[in-house]
């Protein structure tokens, strides 16, 4: 039976998944409406098509970072202040494409739209980017010393395995927002999404496995957790191979889906690697932080698993309710708002 550390651990693994797997897409279609749109009413598809979810998904994130401030405040202090300018970065980055999303459509001048599109297309690349960056390093090792600190300079957030994880994140979201789009348009738009996803699994392989070998080398987590990390990595080749061949044979839900238990494979590894710890010390084992050290007091975690058990079936509930709703497909045809 779990304990309440390794619940809470869960929970926040789980709740990285969910932000990955919804905002993946999200993320994946405003790159896409820098090329694959080529009209102001295709790209007013493509927003539409995350109209009503885009902003409902990134609350996973804000979920997981709240969870991870009452269940682990240790974990929480020593990654936020540590990684304060990307993440500051990365806020802006959401809030302009947040307020691009509702501001585009506002006026009628191409200049107006046009720096609008770009908010859009970099602050739809830049959060992938900088997540994929801060995995990699809690994967990799930081300096955390006794005292739970983290003194991390540039290098030691930004070098050649962190960028590798950071432009595989973006290439991954990027193939599951083009097989989103081929659930949520039509016609040629629809046609050239399928195209474009499939031309594109090729560079994501090439860099899922060099990701894979250099994790090998630079991390211990194939080490500490080899057997089951190596299931997870055969899973999701298998994964990879179906999403192929769904596109080819046109099983559009079947690819999205496929492409989505590839990104809940990537994300589960990254802690399943990291279990019992939370970050990694590179200066020593010792100082890492672990679910036990880093975690509030056994009181605090009773009452928040209690309040998180009644309401998350609601929140669960009213999110699967509005995608139902907003199922059908996005025409050309019909009104844009954006």
């Amino acid at each position: 039976m779990l304990s309440l550390n390794e619940l809470w651990f869960v929970l926040v693994a789980v709740l990285f998944i969910g932000f990955f797997f919804l905002e993946g897409f999200d993320f994946g279609i405003g790159m896409s409406t820098k090329f694959l749109a080529k009209n102001d009413t295709e790209k007013r598809v493509l927003i539409n098509s995350i109209g009503p979810f885009w902003d409902a998904n990134e609350v996973w994130l804000i979920t997981a970072g709240g969870a991870m401030f009452a269940a682990f405040p240790n974990w929480y202090a020593t990654m936020f202040s540590g990684y304060y300018t990307p993440f500051v970065v990365l806020l802006l980055a959401l809030i302009a494409r947040g307020v691009a999303f509702e501001f585009r459509g506002k006026v009628l001048n191409e200049k107006w739209k046009g720096a609008w599109d770009i908010s859009i297309f970099i602050g739809s690349i830049i959060p992938p980017f900088l997540l994929g960056v801060v995995f990699s390093g809690l994967l990799k090792g930081l300096p955390i010393d006794g005292q739970m600190e983290m003194k991390a300079g540039l290098f030691d957030m930004v070098n050649l395995y962190t960028l590798v994880g950071g432009i595989t994140v973006v290439m991954l979201c990027l193939v599951h927002g083009l097989l989103f789009a081929t659930l949520r348009t039509t016609g040629s738009l629809q046609e050239r999404a399928r195209k474009l996803a499939h031309k594109l699994l090729i560079p994501l392989a090439a860099l899922l496995v060099l990701f894979a070998i250099m994790t090998y080398f630079q991390t211990d987590i194939f080490k500490v957790r080899g057997l089951i990390l190596s299931i997870m990595a055969v899973v999701g080749v298998v994964c990879f191979l179906l999403a192929g061949r769904f596109l080819q044979v046109k099983r559009d839900g079947w690819a999205f889906g496929m492409t989505g238990g590839l990104i809940a494979l990537a994300i589960s590894g990254v802690f399943v690697g990291l279990f019992p710890r939370v970050m990694v010390s590179s200066i020593n084992e010792a100082f890492s932080l672990t679910i036990h050290n880093a975690a509030s007091g056994s009181y605090s975690l009773k009452v928040m698993t209690i309040v998180a058990l009644t309401l998350l079936p609601f929140v669960l509930g009213y999110q699967i309710w509005s995608y139902f709703v907003f199922h059908k497909r996005v025409h050309e045809k019909e009104h844009l708002e954006y």
